[in-house]
């Protein structure tokens, strides 16, 4: 790819507020505490972000040039989020989306939105940028109707201008000169009437894509700053490993070498170019001796050994209703290994630090909690680091972004007044990573003579599913300090949001349910949030488990679910997906078979169900997914395209982890060093067909879509693979050995 350099970071606070000929409605880059503090002495809840940052400029600046800038705590990965912002704003702003800039999250020029996580970046962001850019037209437009001396409802924004009944016009950028001053949002805008939308709800081309397949430049991979070195640090083997002995000396003699940084078990190389540091990186690897201890458990012993630990008891729900005695009870459970993000470009980010000030480029997801990170471990005011998200090559949950971002700013300070580019190997990335963590769930229930679920026992055991950075503690590179940062204490997340229970209540009618999350503290490997996080393990438990439900009840797994649901917008997305997929008229034949699987995400999100039809080839244990058709439900859709992209994504990427995809390890060391002890789906083990139906609701919510078809596309993996062969597998993933298990070959 062709690199690119950095351009308009360097613009301060002060510079941005005062800058002439623009519309300044009051920026506030101020903690969130004291953002909450003035709004609640405000008024009521604020739409979106808002609620956090309610100064309108926080979202958008118009210049006298007319230019029009639109700002977003978010980050672009990969989602199509910054296109669909776009879309947002300029059909609130009346103009074509090509007057939009977008600038996603920097910490000296965008709202703290935190983390781009849970698929709350529409919710948030979206909702933000929608009610801000109403209320900015509205200024706009009462500020035209002073100047021309007529009533504001004699008055349009079209085209980057307000313009008269009478043809009158004013530009944009005529209408913001001191006269317009500082604005705080309230929530009371009129919106466009979805029915008169022209640009959302439209697929819209998404602006991240033309680099990223024509070789350019996309990714800060390919970002290249002045007077660039190049960096490489050397990881221990294994964790919990410490440095014993280092010798530097003929390393330093290498050609290019300009600097060997150590920081007790820290090390890294600074070269002029990026070879010369690989091989520095190499030489210094075999000159470092370490002493290992053998600290994780048992790989064939893995779920009983979790189950052993200690955990703490959540009960998540628990209601009770009239029960039958009459009721049959089937019991199982679920079992799922570690998995990796496995991002395909490993992890990279460039550090500077000068005059006493960091700045970092990083495709962390949250560049505002990694400030806070860097911040504590090298004991600098926040204010002195500045964190610019460039988008990454292969990157969403907590992967090693943030841990490239410290490394950058350890080496960047261990050579200041040069641009330091850290860039992970492959081996780093798949051994270092925060993996998804390992679970284990079990369902009971109960049927009644008419089929009926007249009783649910649902438990999940599982770790954390968020160790990100907002602490030092949680970067890697600072554990191997000469002063390490501890990790910081583990923590469940509540819902309705949820980590480990993510989605572990079903949205199914349940007259007596209780569902108990067995949060487990310790971590015998590092993990944390991997897409979907628990909501990926336990839509597939229970999808599995209803159609299993289903078959002893002897009835179509499409009709018991619709059976089971009163929410009308979730039996319409089933009803769809089933329509779609032909399941009424399926034709089963030797070797093939179908499934099924429906939720809502977090049970707040979109609703998705997915039907799949696999190929299951009896000798080999090979299951092959041949289509899939999804119907989703996303609320008021934005841009159409984008969230077909979203769900075709997510389906092949839950196909990978449920056929595929688990983290091998022994007593001392994770194993899973490449892809041949990590394989993942390949190109020629695509879906021959993946359909996704968008249902668009305008003028609704906007509903989460990114991690929505993790979960239902593993169960209806399971259940098509039940209806090819007749075994019920419940661990993951479905590799050849375990199907060929099943099955009894």
């Amino acid at each position: 790819m062709k690199p690119f350099a950095a351009a308009g970071h360097g613009l301060s606070r002060r510079g941005f507020l005062t800058a002439s000929g623009a519309l300044i409605v009051g920026f506030s880059l101020a903690p969130s505490s004291a953002l909450f503090a003035q709004k609640a002495a405000v008024g009521p809840k604020l739409p979106g972000s808002l609620d956090a940052h309610p100064m309108l400029d926080s979202w958008i600046r118009i210049d006298a040039d007319g230019n029009i800038t639109v700002f977003t705590g978010k980050a672009e990965l990969g989602q199509g989020v910054k296109t669909a912002l776009i879309q947002i704003a300029a059909e609130q702003l009346y103009v074509q989306p090509q007057r939009i800039h977008l600038i996603t999250a920097d910490t000296r020029r965008t709202p703290d939105e935190g983390y781009t996580a849970g698929s709350n970046s529409m919710k948030d962001s979206g909702t933000a940028i929608m009610n801000a850019a109403a209320q900015v037209r509205e200024i706009l437009i009462a500020t035209a109707s002073e100047r021309l001396g007529i009533t504001p409802d004699r008055l349009k924004a079209q085209d980057g201008a307000v313009v008269a009944d009478d043809g009158r016009r004013l530009d944009f950028g005529e209408l913001v000169g001191t006269n317009v001053t500082s604005a705080r949002a309230d929530g009371q805008a009129k919106l466009k009437d979805p029915a008169t939308y022209s640009i959302v709800g439209k697929a819209m081309a998404r602006i991240d894509i033309p680099a990223k397949v024509t070789g350019g430049a996309a990714y800060v991979q390919d970002l290249r700053l002045p007077g660039m070195v190049h960096a490489r640090v050397v990881r221990p083997p294994s964790y919990g490993a410490r440095l014993r002995e280092l010798f530097t000396v003929e390393v330093e003699r290498m050609p290019g070498v300009l600097k060997v940084v150590r920081d007790g078990s820290f090390v890294a190389v600074v070269a002029e170019h990026e070879f010369e540091a690989v091989l520095a990186m190499r030489a210094l690897a075999a000159a470092a001796h370490w002493d290992e201890r053998a600290t994780l458990p048992d790989e064939a012993d893995l779920f009983s050994y979790l189950q052993s630990l200690p955990a703490d008891v959540i009960v998540d729900l628990d209601q009770r209703g009239d029960s039958s005695p009459s009721a049959r009870t089937l019991q199982a459970s679920y079992r799922r290994p570690y998995q990796m993000h496995g991002a395909i470009g490993p992890s990279c980010a460039l550090g500077l630090f000068k005059d006493g000030a960091l700045t970092v480029w990083t495709h962390s997801q949250g560049v505002y909690p990694l400030r806070k990170s860097i911040a504590e471990m090298l004991n600098l005011p926040e204010d002195r680091v500045q964190c610019i998200h460039v988008e990454g090559s292969g990157c969403y949950g907590h992967n090693a972004a943030d841990d490239a971002g410290a490394d950058a700013a350890l080496v960047a300070r261990a050579f200041p007044d040069r641009p330091v580019r850290v860039q992970w190997m492959r081996e780093q990335e798949h051994l270092w990573e925060p993996y998804g963590p390992a679970m284990l769930t079990t369902v009971k229930a109960a049927l009644d003579d008419g089929g009926n679920i007249v009783a649910w026992d649902y438990e999940v055991m599982s770790n954390t599913h968020s160790m990100r950075p907002g602490g030092a503690g949680n970067l890697l590179p600072a554990w191997h300090l000469e002063t390490p940062f501890a990790p910081a204490t583990p923590k469940p997340i509540p819902l309705p949001e949820g980590g480990g229970d993510r989605n572990a209540i079903p949205l199914y009618r349940l007259a007596n349910a209780r569902v108990v999350h067995r949060f487990v503290p310790a971590m015998p490997i590092r993990v944390s949030a991997l897409r979907a996080l628990g909501a990926y393990m336990n839509i597939f438990s229970i999808e599995s488990f209803i159609d299993e439900l289903a078959t002893s009840a002897g009835i179509d797994p499409i009709e018991f679910r619709l059976h089971h649901l009163d929410d009308p917008r979730a039996r319409d997305i089933v009803s769809l997906a089933a329509a779609r997929f032909g399941w009424a008229a399926y034709a089963k034949v030797p070797g093939r078979g179908r499934g099924f699987a429906f939720a809502r995400y977090k049970n707040l999100g979109a609703y998705l169900a997915v039907a799949i039809e696999v190929d299951l080839d009896r000798e080999s244990g090979v299951v092959r997914v041949v289509r899939a058709v999804a119907a989703v439900d996303s609320g008021q859709a934005v841009n159409p395209d984008g969230i077909r992209n979203q769900i075709e994504g997510g389906i092949i990427q839950s196909t990978s982890w449920t056929l595929y995809e688990a983290v091998e390890f022994d007593r001392t060391a994770i194993k899973s060093a490449d892809w041949s002890r990590y394989p993942i789906l390949r190109f020629s083990e695509i879906p021959e067909s993946v359909e996704v139906h968008v249902i668009d609701r305008p003028g609704t919510a906007f509903l989460g879509t990114g991690e929505a078809a993790q979960g239902p596309t593993a169960a209806a993996i399971g259940n098509a693979i039940a209806n090819a062969s007749g075994a019920r597998i419940r661990e993951l993933p479905f590799d050849r050995k375990r199907v060929k298990a099943a099955i009894g070959l």
